[in-house]
This record gives structure tokens, sequence and C-alpha cells, in this order.
């Protein structure tokens, strides 16, 4: 039986059906080479095959033959793999996806148990327990270049790096950045875990929610309180679903990923009359 289709593309461990199979992809590689790990499941056969191939390379499925033409990666939870038949006079297009680059990110250390629950009493709650696992494996990180994740309007810098434990430096340390950069704008619902060029990144701090969270810097205005901080809170958007993904999605920042200037009017991000405690 012949595919029904001569190009198509396999997005994140999502089958597709080409007719006489499906074929999905276990795992991408940038490398170099640039490589990935194809599975072929025949409709009517159990007998699934698995190949791993580099950029350019064929593979078999049925009585065909097909090859891994090209890979679009936006990071590393997010790609897809192009391929196409392989037919008699077949056209070889040279690959133009975007490979992902890995984070470049130097953790400060480990901590134990007794560093993290001197960290929560100074706190006054639990930390949660995505974050605290990632705390105690890293101790915060330091970014070696400037690193964003594409389309979000932050940048993490060598000098703005994810909060650790570091009470022998203030401007890096987690306790610290409570009383400096959450508690004036927002409850202790949240808890700021970087202080990036242009906004703030948060988590939930009291619930089991891993989301990762940014305001933007034009959003922390307003007056102290409960009603700002309620106001401010609902400008907060999910950036990843968890410290993992958060990590996988951050790229080191390239000049042609910088998007053209803009001018943005006052009142684009928040508008103060939004506030209940008066003017600011």
């Amino acid at each position: 039986m012949r595919s029904f289709t001569a190009k198509t593309a396999i997005r994140n461990n999502i089958p597709t059906d080409i007719g006489p199979a499906r074929l999905g992809a276990r795992w991408v590689d940038v490398g170099p080479p640039v490589r990935a790990e194809i599975v072929v499941m025949p409709e009517w056969d159990e007998d699934v095959s698995r190949y791993e191939v580099t950029l350019g390379e064929t593979f078999p499925v049925g009585e065909e033959t097909w090859r891994f033409a090209d890979l679009d990666m936006t990071s590393a939870n997010d790609w897809q793999v192009k391929i196409r038949r392989v037919d008699e006079n077949e056209a070889m297009e040279p690959p133009t996806g975007h490979l992902w680059k890995r984070a470049q990110l130097r953790p400060y250390g480990e901590l134990d148990e007794a560093q993290l629950q001197s960290v929560e009493a100074a706190l006054g709650h639990p930390l949660p327990a995505d974050y605290r696992d990632w705390l105690r494996r890293n101790n915060g990180a330091q970014p070696e270049v400037e690193h964003h994740i594409p389309g979000k309007p932050f940048s993490l810098l060598p000098e703005r790096p994810l909060f650790g434990v570091h009470p022998q430096y203030p401007p890096f340390d987690l306790v610290h950045a409570q009383r400096i950069h959450r508690d004036p704008w927002f409850s202790r619902d949240w808890l700021v875990i970087a202080n990036p060029f242009g906004g703030l990144l948060v988590i939930p701090a009291l619930t089991g929610i891993p989301n990762v969270y940014f305001v933007h810097e034009l959003d922390l205005l307003g007056p102290p309180g409960p009603a700002g901080s309620a106001v401010r809170e609902r400008k907060l958007r999910a950036v990843a679903w968890s410290m993992g993904e958060f990590i996988g999605l951050l790229t080191p920042k390239e000049l042609d990923d910088q998007p053209p200037v803009q001018m943005l009017p006052p009142g684009t991000f928040t508008d103060p009359r939004n506030y209940q405690d008066g003017p600011f």
C-alpha cells in the first residue's frame, strides 16, 4: 500500500498517519549531528520498528523509503520532525528549520535539608514541591549569557540570575528578594524567583501548582495593600507549567532573536484607574 502523502511532520511524539503506517519520533538531539529516533507502526501489523537516523538519512516504511528531512525546534519541549518520501526523482531541499540551543546556566551548587528548612522558616511557609526540588539541586542559577523565552518580553542576565540561598550576597538571595521585589507589589501567596530585565518571575507560594508566571515591569505600579495586589496579580501570565519546562524553554539570545522596536502608548499594560485605593 502506497502512502497518501509525500511529506509530513511529527510533533512532540504525537504520531502522524501516512496510510500504511503511523510514524512517531521518540526524541531529537541537536547534536551535532542532528539526530532523531523514528518509530514506524504498521497499521495492520504489531511489529513496531525504531530507527535512529541523522538529518538527511533514510529509513524504511513498508516497501517505501522515507527521509529525515528537517528539524524545527522552538524549545526542548516543542519541536517537529519533518520527513518526506524518497521518490525516483526526489528534489533534495536543504534543511531550513530552527535548532533550539540549550540554556547555558551555571547552578550555584546544592542545598541540604537543613538549609532548605532554614529558608522555609525565614519565608514563613514550606517551599512548593516542584521549586523546592529544583532549588535543592541547583541553589539558583546564573546565565552565562543573556537568555530569553522566544516571544516573551523578559531576559535573564548574568547579573540577574535565578535566585538561590545567598544570604552573604542579598541581590541574589531568595529570602531578600521577597522583601525587595514581592512585598511592595504582591501578597504572600506568591514567591519571586527572579528579577529579569523586563519584570518579575513568580510562582504560587502556597499551593501545589508548579506554574511559573511573569509580570511586566509596566504593571508594577499602583498603591500597596490587598486591592492593589489583587489588580497586579491579575496581570500575571503563565510562561511554563513547571521549573523543568521553564529551564527547557530558556534560550541563549542572539541578535536575530530581537523583535522590532515598538513604541507603546501609556496604559498599554495596565490602567491606574483600575486600582481601588485611590491615586498613587
